[in-house]
C-alpha cells in the first residue's frame, strides 16, 4: 500500500515522515518522500480535487452534533465508496496529467506512476 499526501510542512516534517516510514517502508508519495509529489497540486492529486470535498459534503450533510454522530458519518460515507467511482475518479486524473503535460511543455514526464 502506498500513502500519498500534499506538501504541508506539518506533513513533511522529520518526525512525520519518519512515522510515515515506519508505516509504509519506501511506499511515501509526498516533498522529500520516496517518490517527489508536486506540493499544493490540486489539479495532480485526487484526493484534493475531488475526494476530500465529496466526503465532506456527505459526512455534515445532515448536520452531526456529537462526535459520535460525526464518525459514524464519516465510516458509512468511506464504506459506502464504490470501486466505479474510484475508477471514474482515476480516468479524471489520467486526464488532467495529460492536459498538464500539454498546457506546461511536458515536464511532468519525470512523474513515476505507482499501482
Amino acid at each position: 500500500m502506498w500513502f500519498q499526501q500534499d506538501g504541508a510542512t506539518c506533513h513533511t516534517s522529520s518526525v512525520t515522515l519518519q512515522l510515515l516510514q515506519e508505516k509504509f517502508p519506501e511506499r511515501v508519495i509526498s516533498r522529500r518522500g520516496d517518490v517527489e509529489w508536486p506540493p499544493r497540486s490540486c489539479d495532480l492529486t485526487p484526493l484534493d480535487f475531488f475526494l476530500w470535498g465529496y466526503v465532506k459534503s456527505q459526512v455534515y450533510g445532515n448536520k452531526p452534533t456529537t462526535i459520535d454522530q460525526l464518525e459514524n458519518n464519516i465510516i458509512q460515507t468511506i464504506g459506502e465508496i464504490q470501486p466505479d467511482l474510484c475508477n471514474r475518479v482515476i480516468q479524471n486524473w489520467t486526464s488532467r496529467i495529460e492536459s498538464c503535460k500539454r498546457s506546461r511543455g511536458g515536464h511532468l514526464n519525470d512523474i513515476i506512476f505507482k499501482t
